[in-house]
């Protein structure tokens, strides 16, 4: 018991060369995806997904999300899987191949999480769908399943996303004994305190030299796991 109540969670020293080389894959993947700030990193896409999800109900407070058809069926059956335990409702949207979808907002709606290119490989501007979330108050997700993709087409923050959750698999990382991949996570400078993960942050020393630091780190291993955001 009294091990128990005075526990803290092991937090390793991370050198200088590991931050360093954090924020700048941050950096990369903010102008990837058009967005203000990323984090340092997910398990992989389908829970990058998923928590995007959970981040857009923490901050308008709204219950339910709706899931475009178009999405990753992988995915949304992540989102799925989370919603039953953190009290989200989750609407599905049927898939339709080369249609747009259906969209009906209300004012319960927290995001709609649209993919891009979507599951049918199909490439729609979100900046229209951008202004209806916003004018609901609801939050624009943006999944990206082919992050490479967006160094030739226009990023999700450039149509107005809230949120963009990527799988970065094909950036190079390849499966250690079987899993993660690499999920990607960004969203607008306004929302950080909710973002999942961890953030390395550039600073200055004692004695004026370019340093780094671990900025925010919320996920459950570093503080109280009720007020964690991951």
């Amino acid at each position: 018991g009294e091990f128990l109540t005075s526990y803290t969670p092991y937090q390793p020293e991370i050198s200088q060369g590991t931050l360093q080389a954090l924020f700048e894959f941050q950096t990369q993947v903010a102008l990837l995806t058009g967005m203000e700030v990323a984090n340092a990193s997910m398990y992989d896409g389908a829970t990058a997904c998923a928590e995007a999800v959970a981040m857009a109900h923490r901050i308008t407070r709204r219950s339910k999300a709706i899931l475009s058809g178009a999405l990753h069926p992988h995915y949304r059956a992540v989102c799925e899987t989370y919603a039953q335990f953190s009290g989200l409702s989750v609407e599905a949207l049927k898939p339709v191949p080369g249609e747009a979808d259906p969209i009906d907002l209300d004012d319960e709606t927290a995001c709609v999480v649209v993919q891009y290119p979507d599951f049918f490989g199909e490439l729609r501007d979100c900046s229209a769908l951008a202004m209806r979330c916003h004018q609901a108050g609801a939050l624009l997700v943006v999944v990206v399943t082919e992050i490479v993709s967006l160094g030739a087409v226009i990023p999700p923050g450039e149509m107005g996303a809230d949120i963009v959750a990527a799988e970065g698999q094909s950036l190079g990382n390849a499966l250690s004994f079987g899993g993660p991949y690499v999920g990607l996570f960004a969203t607008r400078e306004q929302y950080v305190r909710q973002m999942p993960g961890r953030l390395a942050g550039q600073t200055v020393d004692a004695d004026g030299r370019r340093g780094w630091v671990l900025t925010l780190s919320t996920r459950e291993q570093h503080i109280r796991r009720e007020k964690a955001t991951s």
